[in-house]
């Protein structure tokens, strides 16, 4: 152990723990050394500035901060100050294992919450905002071709110094948040598991509250995953992915969890069809289900993270293949879709728009009715409760802005997609606006070239089969919050609305009338809604051309959508009567 297990860290309480928690596993063994390391952080004697375990991305070699070699550091009451630094050496491909749970802090500061933090992922230790900004470009220049994205955060860029690190053959073992599996800057990042590792497999939660993490100390999702660098031409073609009911009471159960998924003989696919995945038990206990997914799905995303019930991810998989397949009803329907970015262009980040000089055109200031640039921004679930929404905003031309200000008007449209769906108070996938308006924060605009596509893409979204995919492929990071950046809204599977004949939209167009001003219930009551039970039959019979008994089959679909944790939330149910399909 003194001369295999390595442990780097900017803490030195984390050094020192660490130390003492190895000694500790057998008391009566002495040890002469370690290899833990305190790494330098931030401003350092000579002017320039480190940026901890990072510095490996640059160099197999460091000089410490602590030598936790040198006996005083061990048993002096100061040792600290009379220890003399060490070079810390962790040479690439090295490593047989490499485990991380970095830190998830991003670069970027977009809401301004902190005046005074320039970059967030850096402000630790009392770093100054010049500190910061040098600190911020040593990782933007070390992190040059690897897997980190500044809007991933510092976590991207320690698994890419993780996989530098380790050697052929070799295990990698990250905690990483939930929306590496699906978040667009996290795409390198999957595009090397992908390419570069064998045996994938990705653990998640399918709890709510902070029973979503495996973390002890965060409110958000998280995930595990676990690779073995190639040591050949051979990529993983297919990624196991586990969904835990509830996180594991302790080491004991964590490992028996462990050692029954290890021991699996069949997995089912998400492309076998509607049925679930594999059961997982512990003793009579249902803990999770396990699935394979090929490497290439959904873009790319690792979408099936944080769900209870896999028959949903299946269901979803079909229609990213144009086809239908429901639970319980043994026919495969075709039902033709489309990457929403080939069927409309997705309107400017709202940065784009109100930004800093010289950014953004425009100021964004109270509603008030005959407003010439009308904008619908921010959630209020009170107000978003039918089809039909009204702009709550309106925005300012600001001096010398007007060339870029008509420009970006070009983009105001009817429909507007929502990027922060929270399904235990909202109730719209998609809002429509009378006029065009700017889509902002919350509200992108989605520009059709045909006007009539807005009423058809409005009731898809709203409908169990629009919800369900929009659930799919956004990042379910919070308990019952999604979301979806601009980013990725052109990758989200839709009806493919073109191939729709002009019948079929006059269809919708009645439709959308009959229920413009019908008030919906929140999403996570769909099974319990009278009313989007009867949008459901009008898009799946009225619209879609199908039967009664395939409307039977979408409801009980959405039975099964409603019971997902990171669909309710853990929020209570009113007590209200089960609706008949």
């Amino acid at each position: 152990m003194e001369e295999v297990l390595y442990g780097f860290d900017v803490m030195p309480s984390a050094i020192h723990i660490s130390g003492a928690t190895l000694s500790g596993v057998h008391p009566n063994v002495k040890f002469g050394g370690s290899r833990l390391y305190n790494m330098p952080y931030g401003r350092q004697r000579d002017g320039t500035v480190a940026i901890g375990s990072l510095e490996f991305l640059n160099s197999s070699a460091v000089m410490s901060q602590i030598n936790t070699n040198d006996p005083a550091l061990r048993t002096g009451s100061t040792g600290e100050e009379t220890a003399t630094n060490v070079i810390a050496d962790a040479p690439d491909e090295s490593f047989d294992l490499v485990i991380m749970n970095p830190p998830f802090t991003r670069a970027t500061n977009h809401e301004g919450a902190h005046a005074d933090v320039t970059n967030p992922a850096f402000a630790a230790f009392g770093a100054t905002r010049a500190d910061q900004t040098a600190m911020g470009s040593k990782i933007n220049r070390l992190g040059k071709r690897t897997c980190y994205h500044g809007n991933a955060g510092v976590a991207s860029a320690f698994a890419a110094l993780a996989h530098r690190k380790l050697k052929n053959n070799g295990v990698l073992a990250l905690v990483l948040p939930l929306s590496a599996a699906g978040g667009a800057s996290w795409q390198r990042f999957r595009r090397m598991v992908a390419n570069d590792y064998l045996d994938v497999s990705i653990h998640s939660i399918a709890s709510t509250g902070r029973a979503m993490a495996f973390s002890s100390d965060t409110g958000i999702a998280e995930i595990l995953v676990v690779g073995r660098k190639r040591n050949d031409q051979r990529s993983s073609n297919q990624i196991d992915f586990t969904s835990l009911v509830r996180r594991p009471a302790g080491i004991t159960v964590s490992s028996a969890i462990a050692t029954i998924g290890s021991k699996v003989d069949y997995k089912r696919s998400v492309e076998d069809g509607p049925y679930g995945g594999t059961p997982l038990r512990f003793g009579d206990e249902h803990v999770g289900e396990v699935v394979t997914c090929p490497s290439t799905s959904s873009n790319g995303n690792w979408a099936c993270v944080r769900v209870a019930d896999y028959s949903l991810v299946q269901v979803a998989h079909s229609l990213t293949q144009s086809r239908l397949e429901l639970p319980g009803a043994a026919t495969r329907l075709e039902l033709r879709t489309s990457p929403l970015g080939e069927l409309a262009e997705i309107g400017p980040v709202h940065r784009d728009i109100t930004g800093p000089l010289p950014r953004g055109p425009f100021d964004k200031v109270k509603w008030r009715e005959h407003a010439t640039y009308p904008a619908i921004w921010s959630h209020s679930a009170r107000d978003e409760t039918r089809l039909v929404c009204n702009p709550d905003a309106q925005l300012i031309v600001r001096p010398a802005m007007e060339s870029k200000a008509d420009m970006l008007w070009r983009t105001a449209s009817r429909s507007h997609l929502n990027s922060e769906f929270t399904f235990g108070s909202q109730a719209l996938a998609s809002a429509f606006t009378d006029e065009v308006a700017i889509g902002g924060r919350v509200w992108p605009s989605v520009i059709f070239d045909d006007e009539k596509y807005d009423l058809t893409f409005s009731l898809w979204c709203n409908s169990t089969l629009g919800l369900l995919l929009y659930w799919w492929q956004s990042s379910r990071q919070q308990s019952s919050k999604a979301t979806l950046t601009t980013t990725a809204a052109p990758s989200l599977i839709a009806l493919d609305i073109r191939l729709l004949n002009n019948r079929q939209h006059e269809i919708a167009a009645s439709i959308f009338e009959e229920f413009r001003d019908k008030e919906l219930m929140p999403a996570y009551l769909a099974n319990l809604d009278p009313n989007r039970r009867d949008l459901d039959h009008a898009v799946i019979c009225d619209l879609l051309g199908f039967d009664d008994d395939t409307f039977r089959a979408v409801r009980r679909l959405t039975e099964k959508w409603c019971a997902e944790p990171s669909v309710h939330g853990g929020k209570k149910r009113p007590n209200l009567p089960k609706l008949q399909a």
